[in-house]
């Protein structure tokens, strides 16, 4: 079983850190396409949710995550704490992108076997 535990909580319950190995971050930036852009115009137009933008605001973030894990990996580590995700829009000379951004503190932690 994979132990790995990546939290936005500085602790980590049944668990006691180690040591502290180093800060991991994580950088995804992707460029939306016309037709993206296109489907988000209606979206705005006629109101609710651009399923577009969500889709790929989570496959962002979902990369973002499993990049943080293989940094933190590549380090030793088998535990990421205080997570912090945070969203950019880029745009300029008729292009637009989006940024997820992503960092934790990488440590090890040892389980302790006696509690649930």
């Amino acid at each position: 079983m994979d132990n790995f535990v990546i939290t936005t909580t500085d602790t980590i319950p049944n668990a006691e850190i180690i040591s502290i190995v180093d800060i991991v971050y994580s950088n995804i930036v992707i460029g939306t396409n016309v037709f993206s852009d296109i489907a988000a115009a209606f979206t705005d137009l006629l109101g609710g949710k651009s399923r577009t933008y969500i889709s790929k605001l989570d496959s962002m973030r979902e990369e973002a995550k499993e990049e943080l894990i293989s940094k933190a990996r590549q380090l030793g580590a088998n535990a990421i704490i205080g997570v912090r995700t945070d969203y950019e829009e880029i745009s300029g000379g008729s292009k637009q992108m989006f940024m997820v951004y992503m960092s934790g503190t990488a440590c090890i932690v040892r389980y302790n076997e006696n509690q649930p």
